[in-house]
């Protein structure tokens, strides 16, 4: 993944911009402000993009990019992956096939059929319900779509770090919430060290911080509270790769701090994000991120399928 395939993605999806996908806003705010110890945090408010989540980029350069067949498209997914490419489904008038795991909220269920998809309910966690599509692919020959491992995926991923850049030039850091590493792939891509590109996890789903202490991909136990969207079993090759790379550290945050982190974004910024895209914030307020005094800080708040209800 590099600079020349995100361009590539960028032409793809210039068309589409405003018509589908969204140019989201980029808010700037002094660290005094947050009470933090640093010049800048720049919030990145990608939950307010097409399906909620930066996820909606990849899946429609996905799909632009190949030929779809009449039994259109299939994807497995935690969530946020699945309803970006129901929504690219129906912009484009195909057919779209998601199965979620069982860890999977109703919400996100409940969107994905508001947006004409069929889902399947299959498997406790991620890897099993991308068993499950990968024998319906073979079935019925649809497109498969992957939730992060796939260049057009990737590259997706990365018009959003471009997209940063071109409103607010480049930052010191940018924190990352890593998945099955779509999202930090693409960002890494982009900034290619120009900016330090800081990976974050939660505890109880560490599937770079594992890989990077085996030296390789290897399957690890995900639970916890932001399982349904960074519950992937095994960080994907493509990402595994590109942070090589291009990324340096690897955090890990407790539930506990994402949890207060989320719940600190509604109550003072009224910002409605799910446990996965706390996962900077967290990383500032306990420390486990210190930035220097002078720092630009770029935070993604990545996703917003979740239930404000539930945020006290």
């Amino acid at each position: 993944m590099n600079r020349s395939e995100i361009d590539s993605a960028l032409r793809t999806l210039d068309k589409h911009q405003g018509q589908f996908l969204r140019t989201t806003p980029l808010w700037k705010l002094s660290g005094a402000s947050l009470g933090l110890a640093c010049a800048e945090v720049w919030l990145k408010l990608e939950h307010l993009q097409v399906g909620g989540s930066f996820k909606a980029r990849g899946m429609l350069n996905r799909l632009l990019a190949n030929p779809i067949p009449d039994a259109g498209v299939v994807i497995a997914s935690g969530g946020n992956a699945g309803i970006a490419t129901a929504a690219a489904a129906q912009a484009l008038g195909v057919r779209c096939e998601v199965f979620v795991p069982t860890v999977s909220p109703e919400t996100k269920r409940a969107r994905l059929r508001d947006l004409g998809a069929d889902v399947v309910v299959t498997g406790a966690v991620y890897a099993e319900a991308f068993e499950a599509c990968m024998a319906r692919q073979k079935a019925t020959g649809a497109l498969l779509t992957h939730a992060y491992d796939q260049v057009e995926v990737l590259a997706g991923a990365g018009t959003l770090a471009a997209e940063i850049e071109a409103q607010g030039g480049l930052p010191d850091s940018v924190l990352v919430s890593v998945g099955g590493g779509g999202l930090i792939g693409g960002i890494a891509g982009w900034f290619e060290q120009r900016s330090r590109v800081v990976a974050l996890e939660p505890e109880r789903a560490p599937t770079l911080h594992s890989a990077r202490q085996a030296g390789e991909p290897v399957d690890v136990a995900v639970g916890g509270i932001a399982a349904d969207s960074l519950g992937a079993k095994r960080i994907g090759q493509l990402g595994w790769e590109v942070t090589q790379r291009q990324v340096r550290d690897s955090l890990l945050l407790s539930d506990e701090a994402i949890v207060a982190a989320q719940r600190w974004l509604w109550k003072e910024l009224r910002l409605a994000v799910e446990p996965g895209a706390a996962l900077g914030l967290a990383a500032l307020q306990t420390g486990v991120y210190q930035p220097r005094a002078d720092e630009k800080v770029a935070l993604i708040l990545c996703g917003g399928n979740v239930d404000p209800a539930g945020l006290g």
